[in-house]
């Protein structure tokens, strides 16, 4: 059994290892995980909870007797399930909460069989660290660039043509699970705060920091995801790129692009209830009525005018940074493509 420690989180593409595993409890692991790693939990969560009440209530023996049958227990059903086809040269990586008993005890029996274990020094503790470290505790070294502009300008398929044309992009919206306004929620929800992180910095660690990152412009949250605060800084000081578009353009990619909201209309109507306490009855009214008739681009041009820009003009102007504006005549991906790849020319 081999010990690593990790100093940097770009460690873990150097490990050398096959298989990362957490031992942890499944809610544990869906919570956050080091990336790539498959769970394979020593003790379920009632388990745990089960030994938990016991170490509290009778003795920590007593808890580690139970616990270590359930382990045993455990550990038998990977080996003849998921690790039964696993070769003698298999080099698996295994972690728990902070490399204690659960991690130990899941090792010592693999490399009992033979094969060539690491364990975690500090298991997902001394991981967790490493991410808070890069998100909170110290600047960014990337160079960032923010594309910016009304709700409808297509920033994120843009963003998704600057990456087909070479650049490095970052995905806030699609690390977060959320398309980053009122209507934005999508199918499955979003990930917790900690696994959003731990996309963020292993994202951020496969981009070259003396090159461009491109990242749209978001608030400081994105959906109920907070941007951490090393990230926010280096936004917030980053130069931008503003697209605008005509109202037409705009509302019919808004149809395009939330086409999965339109086929749900209690949904709909649902999170049109939710703009009532900044709209008059009225307004409201029109807009469930343009929805009941599926007049979706109409629906789409009013909330832009009324709902969407006004806000967005009042955040504009806290904006102190350079910005370049860019003013297309429409939102196709040809005019996207096109635009995307002379920024990537230009801006590197």
């Amino acid at each position: 059994m081999t010990p690593v420690t990790l100093k940097s989180l770009t460690d873990i593409a150097d490990l050398g290892v096959d298989t990362i595993i957490d031992v942890r409890a499944p809610s544990e692991f869906a919570e956050d995980h080091v990336p790539g790693a498959i769970n394979l939990p020593v003790l379920s969560d009632d388990e745990r909870a089960q030994v938990g009440t016991v170490y509290a209530q009778v003795s920590p023996f007593d808890a580690r007797k139970i616990g270590g049958a359930m382990v045993a227990q455990n550990t038998a059903s990977h080996l003849r399930g998921p690790l039964a086809e696993k070769q003698g040269d298999w080099k698996p990586l295994i972690y728990c909460w902070r490399g204690g008993q659960r991690s130990g005890a899941f090792a010592t029996i693999l490399t009992q069989v033979g094969w060539r274990v690491s364990l975690l020094n500090g298991g997902y503790r001394s991981y967790r660290r490493l991410v808070v470290g890069m998100l909170y505790d110290t600047p960014l070294p990337h160079r960032i660039t923010l594309i910016q502009g009304g709700t409808g300008t297509a920033k994120t398929r843009l963003l998704q043509h600057l990456k087909q044309a070479g650049a490095q992009m970052l995905d806030l919206e699609g690390l977060a699970q959320h398309r980053g306004s009122l209507f934005g929620a999508v199918a499955g929800g979003q990930p917790s705060q900690k696994m959003f992180e731990s996309r963020l910095a292993a994202a951020l660690n496969t981009f070259d920091p003396t090159k461009t990152t491109w990242i749209e412009a978001e608030s400081s949250k994105v959906g109920a995801r907070s941007v951490p605060p090393s990230l926010w800084t280096a936004m917030c000081a980053a130069p931008r790129i503003e697209i605008r578009a005509p109202l037409s353009a705009r509302a019919a990619y808004l149809c395009r692009a939330y086409a999965d909201l339109t086929e749900d209309r209690a949904n709909l109507h649902a999170q049109i209830d939710r703009l009532r306490p900044y709209h008059v009855g009225d307004t409201i009214a029109q807009w469930q009525a343009y929805a009941d008739a599926g007049d979706w681009q109409k629906l789409a041009e009013n909330l832009i005018a009324d709902h969407y820009d006004p806000r967005y003009a009042r955040s504009a102007v806290r904006l102190q940074n350079d910005t370049q504006l860019i003013d297309l005549p429409d939102l196709e991906d040809e005019t996207l493509a096109i635009t995307a790849a002379r920024l990537a020319s230009e801006i590197k």
